[in-house]
């Protein structure tokens, strides 16, 4: 895969965080995230490549644009696949929260698991503790061995969960440990990648989530050499069968990163709200400046960027 569709792509989520900005606070989340939605596409379509959403804002019915099966690019160019949130954090762009990013990972044709918008059990760790985790043990078992992985205490952690009614043992159990506790109230893609991040102070992830966003994840964490296993949870038989017509015939399969996000991946994010990860986009007069991070797993690169935007010369898609 061309390195250079890296800044390519760069470019698309930095359009759609500078769209979804202007909305930030204002209380519409449909606003917000049609702006997102409406700005990716258009920068999309500027690119020179054969694209395909494998995972995005839902399937065709459900998403009139970048949904799942969508064909995107110019086309003529290389097959590629992409797993896409136009604006990952709706609820914290449109209340004024923090870590809403735009994010986007691409891979070659076939190389995301295609997920199906249903639920996802995740944990997620930086490559201090790769290899220490295993979905199939307890949350305190994972915890040990984590804590062993990075040489520390387990009262020195700090496990980021979605503060939401069904992790309410998962909390319990994980005071039990004496880990400390950080609870969000969406934008687990962004506490995922964070765990890669020393500054961050975020050890691990854990809990359940969406689906897609554990792809998206698992391909940033791929880039960054942390490490992430998802397990599908299904809410009624419809999204169970929804799962089979989409090829998944094992239900209860803990699926490791590589299988999540396998090949050569790369992944682009820019900050929509002020975060952990990534700073928000800061309007200025006649301008504004946004914070970024590229990746690739073939070569481990990591690059952020802080670009300024000119609106008297703005691009036209």
């Amino acid at each position: 895969m061309d390195r250079n569709f890296a800044m390519e792509f760069v470019r698309v989520t930095e359009a759609a965080a500078l769209e979804s900005a202007r909305l930030m606070g204002r209380g519409d989340e449909k606003s917000a995230d049609f702006a997102a939605v409406d700005a990716m596409r258009r920068m999309l379509s500027s690119i020179q490549f054969d694209g395909t959403v494998v995972i995005g804002e839902g399937e065709r019915d459900e998403a009139p644009m970048l949904y799942i099966g969508e064909k995107v690019g110019k086309g003529g160019g290389p097959k590629l696949d992409l797993a896409l949130d136009p604006l990952e954090g709706t609820t914290i762009c449109a209340s004024g929260g923090s870590n809403s990013l735009s994010v986007i990972a691409i891979a070659e044709e076939g190389q995301f698991l295609h997920a199906p918008d249903t639920y996802m059990q995740k944990i997620a760790v930086g490559p201090e503790a790769k290899g220490a985790i295993d979905l199939k043990a307890t949350p305190t078992e994972n915890l040990k061995n984590i804590a062993q992985a990075k040489n520390c205490l387990i009262e020195d952690l700090t496990v980021v969960i979605l503060d939401r009614p069904r992790h309410s043992d998962l909390i319990a159990e994980v005071r039990q440990t004496g880990a400390r506790i950080w609870l969000i109230g969406d934008g687990d893609v962004s506490a995922a990648i964070a765990t890669c991040k020393k500054s961050s102070g975020v050890d691990v992830l854990m809990g359940i989530g969406g689906a897609p966003e554990g792809v998206i994840a698992a391909a940033a964490l791929r880039c960054m050499g942390g490490d992430f296993q998802g397990r599908l949870t299904f809410r009624n038989d419809l999204e169970k069968d929804r799962a089979r017509r989409m090829g998944i015939s094992d239900l209860n399969r803990v699926y490791p990163i590589h299988e999540l996000a396998s090949g050569h991946v790369m992944f682009c994010a820019t900050g929509v709200t002020q975060g952990t990860f990534l700073d928000g986009v800061r309007f200025v007069r006649g301008g504004a400046i946004t914070h970024s991070v590229v990746m690739r797993s073939e070569s481990g690169t990591v690059r952020w960027i802080q670009a300024e935007h000119h609106f008297d010369r703005k691009p036209r898609y």
